[in-house]
């Protein structure tokens, strides 16, 4: 049965080669799915199916998208024979949520400690997770690589990359040939641009096995961060050729189409990736992008929604999100999602940028100043060696802020720190100039206006205490 089900896969994958368009793709079926799932079904109700009779029955239910069935079908498959990671595996890909798991009556053996350490993973409970595998490890699994190797996912998932990379390299050490994982460290690779080091893996997994997808994939982010995308994307296509359900191969595939500028194969990787596990946040993210260039707005708003449901607590979601609500004119919404972009740590330290500049088109010149404020506060405590473009910017508002406010020190001091940038360097010394005249003519600080905002003590000699209003007091709310 299993042989006609792989047979069935086969068939529809070379009909799929064969035809043309994406809209034929998703009509290209298995014809051996239906004819099993009545075969299968009579044994089930006979209660003649093992273990492995059980989780093919629920492969075919899934595959025809029966969910509910399939899931009580694999739960029952883990009963029968625990030992099947297979089974364990399925039911993973079928759980949306943390609700889901609490209903379901899982065999009370170890695996169900792995199985569960797995899915706190998935769902993005990395503290569980981390938990799961630590009690694992004291329960006499210290030396499993599988464990270590997950534990270095989750910390790539919480975007630790540091703590990722050390746990990765010291796992290559401890195993030099394991292959299993070894697209995730890529992926780390990748991001922190170290192409010697991915240079290196990729030849070694190549000599270890070149057939394997996870060697593709290496190969594939190696080819992509020397910025030859056609390649990369060949790569990732031979990837999928071993393996169609591969996930992380889908969506670099949609990654590198959208570098080719080739939306609708882009558009079509991605949707592809969403079909094997609705959970992946970077093809739904990378659905957004991809609308976003094609101008559609309200498309991109929902795929971005889909992404911010997965990490709530990713800012470059949030930060996406109000860029769309800002396109779409709902500005209280772009607000509320810039400003918990920063509440939850702006990982690109734009969303208070792109805040200030809302109040400032909504001629909300405090929180403008207030906002630019913290973010030059922000950029100035990472000790960053400024190359922000925006910084000129925030310094040029705030100077003009300051200005009409008749607050000449605070002004001078923004001025003087608009110097220094080439783009803003004529107004500051226009505003200097300003603001001498002005000082010649006898005009005292104004103490009209009681302004809350000063610079930063350690860019301003003023340090007079002064009130801190919160722009908006909208961290608790999630868009």
């Amino acid at each position: 049965m299993y042989s006609r089900y792989l047979s069935g896969e086969k068939k529809k994958d070379d009909e799929t080669v064969d035809s043309l368009g994406p809209l034929e793709k998703g009509q290209v079926k298995n014809e051996a799915l239906r004819e099993l799932r009545v075969e299968l079904s009579k044994k089930h109700k006979a209660r003649e199916l093992d273990g492995f009779g059980l989780y093919l029955y629920g492969v075919v239910l899934r595959k025809l998208d029966l969910v509910k069935e399939a899931i009580d079908v694999f739960v029952e498959a883990a009963h029968v024979l625990p030992l099947h990671w297979g089974a364990w595996l399925e039911l993973c890909n079928l759980i949306t949520d943390k609700e889901m798991l609490k209903f379901l009556s899982l065999p009370d053996t170890w695996m169900k400690e792995f199985f569960l350490a797995h899915i706190y993973t998935e769902l993005q409970l990395i503290e569980e997770a981390l938990q799961k595998y630590q009690s694992l490890i004291d329960a006499g699994f210290s030396k499993s690589t599988y464990i270590i190797s997950q534990i270095a996912v989750a910390y790539h998932n919480i975007r630790d990359i540091d703590k990722a990379l050390s746990i990765f390299n010291e796992l290559r050490k401890q195993d030099p040939y394991r292959i299993e994982n070894m697209d995730t460290f890529s992926n780390l690779l990748y991001v922190r641009s170290m192409k010697p080091e991915l240079s290196y893996l990729a030849h070694n997994l190549c000599e270890i096995d070149k057939y394997r997808v996870e060697t593709c994939c290496v190969i594939g982010n190696y080819y992509s961060l020397r910025s030859q995308h056609e390649k990369a994307a060949l790569y990732f296509q031979r990837a999928l050729k071993l393996n169609p359900r591969y996930l992380g191969a889908w969506t670099l595939m949609g990654h590198e189409y959208m570098e080719m500028k080739n939306t609708s194969a882009a558009i079509q990787a991605y949707r592809h990736a969403i079909e094997v596990n609705k959970r992946d946040y970077r093809a739904w993210y990378g659905l957004g992008q991809t609308y976003e260039i094609l101008k559609m707005p309200f498309y991109c708003l929902y795929y971005y929604r889909r992404a911010h449901q997965l990490r709530p607590n990713d800012s470059r979601m949030l930060v996406a999100l109000g860029e769309c609500y800002e396109k779409l004119n709902q500005l209280v919404e772009a607000k509320k999602c810039y400003w918990r972009a920063y509440a939850v740590g702006d990982v690109e330290k734009m969303a208070l940028v792109k805040l200030a500049k809302l109040h400032e088109q909504l001629n909300e010149s405090e929180q403008a100043a207030q906002c630019y404020i913290k973010y030059i506060q922000d950029i100035y405590s990472c000790g960053e060696i400024v190359e922000h473009l925006e910084v000129s910017t925030a310094f040029r508002y705030l100077a003009q802020y300051y200005f009409k406010c008749k607050l000449w020190d605070e002004a001078s001091a923004c001025a003087q720190k608009c110097c220094a940038f080439n783009d803003t360097r004529e107004e500051g010394k226009a505003l200097l100039r300003q603001i001498l005249q002005l000082r010649n003519q006898g005009e005292t600080s104004s103490t009209e206006i009681a302004s809350p905002f000063f610079l930063p003590a350690s860019l301003s000699a003023n340090s007079t205490p002064t009130r801190r209003v919160s722009p908006l007091n909208l961290s608790s709310v999630t868009p």
